[in-house]
């Protein structure tokens, strides 16, 4: 029996590997991992790092004082004076793209919800901070009371790692759902190609007039299969930590962060895209296994990529968290573990659930599998 399934296992290694759309799915497509992460790191990096001239014209229907000059000039704000109607007109022209109203001690300022008007609104809330301060500062020396004692009574200070920073995580979120697609596309080609091209082909009748069991072709092709995905899935880690690793060193906004996960990071990683093959590949052979043609089998499994990817995006917009029940919901429960990975808080428990509960899953699948495939109605197209 081993041997007939490791001929099965032998003979679809083969054909996969010979196939140059099967080399083509299980190797091209990790390829975008790295352009996403690089198109990512640029799209923040450029927003984080805009060029001031961008969004530091500020009107003003008042005369600056020297240290309100002083102030915009440290922050680099090209002060523009105008009427309170010039300024509303060279606003709506784009010549300015906020104003300030001043009447009495009480400034007001005029702007949108744009992106550009935001960061602006960063620009003038540190403006009037920085002269608020010094105000204060002034008042405080005139009456005799040191300004360090009031203005200094607390110090605060920002220490933000790889766990902490926003982008890290986001950037590592998001690569590990792309790996999960990466896989779920890899899986659906030569699963599609051992079950239902094999019907279409007529080789599947051949096959079945040698003695192997029902049981040794299923898990044979299931095998097959999971090799395919799991190899798309560990170049996509390596390509994932490679790009992580450059892009560290390419942009400010992870100077003196590291991307790179830990090794016991990775070693987990490496569980859950295994898990995950196995998972996928089961499903995806036995949508394939109910289709008569290749074209039938690939529009059946076109959907699965996106339920695979779905209850992943829902989870990271809307802060899910990982728990005992959820690790042992399909799709679910592995990117929840991506992302207690990409925060290098990993709970056991819930990885052993997980394998649990795929286990269970996968038997349940093969075990439909091989029963279908004892019934003539399913296994030929007339």
């Amino acid at each position: 029996m081993k041997s007939n399934l490791l001929n099965v296992l032998k003979k679809e290694l083969r054909e996969m590997f010979r196939d140059k759309k099967s080399l083509m799915m299980m190797l091209m497509i990790p390829v975008l991992i790295p352009a996403i992460i690089l198109g990512m790191s640029a799209l923040f990096d450029s927003q984080m790092n805009k060029d001031a001239a961008e969004y530091n014209k500020i009107g003003f229907n008042y005369e600056l004082s020297d240290t309100e000059k002083a102030i915009a000039g440290e922050l680099d704000i090209d002060c523009i004076y105008k009427t309170d109607e010039a300024l509303k007109k060279a606003y709506e022209d784009g010549e300015v793209f906020l104003y300030v109203v001043k009447t009495d001690n009480k400034y007001v300022v005029y702007g949108d919800d744009s992106e550009t008007a935001s960061y602006a609104f960063g620009l003038t809330d540190n403006y009037f901070a920085m002269y608020k301060a010094h105000l204060q500062a002034e008042y405080l020396t005139a009456n005799n009371i040191p300004a360090s004692d009031v203005m200094d009574i607390i110090i605060t200070e920002k220490s933000i790692d790889a766990e902490e920073n926003f982008f890290v995580g986001y950037i590592t979120t998001y690569a590990f759902l792309f790996i999960i697609m990466a896989i779920t596309v890899s899986a659906t080609y030569p699963a599609t190609d051992a079950t239902a091209g094999e019907k279409e082909r007529g080789t599947l009748e051949t096959l079945l007039t040698f003695p192997i069991s029902s049981k040794d072709i299923i898990v044979g092709k299931f095998l097959s299969v999971s090799v395919s995905s799991a190899i798309t899935g560990l170049v996509s880690l390596m390509l994932m930590l490679v790009s992580l690793y450059f892009t560290g060193n390419l942009f400010d906004i992870y100077e003196g962060i590291s991307l790179m996960p830990s090794i016991q990071s990775i070693l987990f990683a490496l569980i859950v895209i295994v898990a995950y093959s196995l998972l996928i590949s089961g499903l995806c052979i036995s949508i394939a296994s109910k289709s008569k043609t290749f074209k039938e089998a690939q529009s059946a499994l076109t959907p699965l990529t996106l339920i695979s990817v779905f209850p992943g995006m829902i989870a990271f917009m809307s802060n899910l968290e990982s728990s005992y029940l959820l690790s042992m919901i399909p799709f679910l429960n592995f990117t929840l573990l991506f992302d207690d990975i990409a925060n290098g808080s990993i709970n056991y428990i819930h990885v052993l659930l997980m394998l649990i509960s795929t286990i269970a899953i996968i038997t349940v699948i093969l075990t439909v599998i091989i029963k279908q495939y004892k019934s003539e109605n399913v296994l030929f197209s007339n």
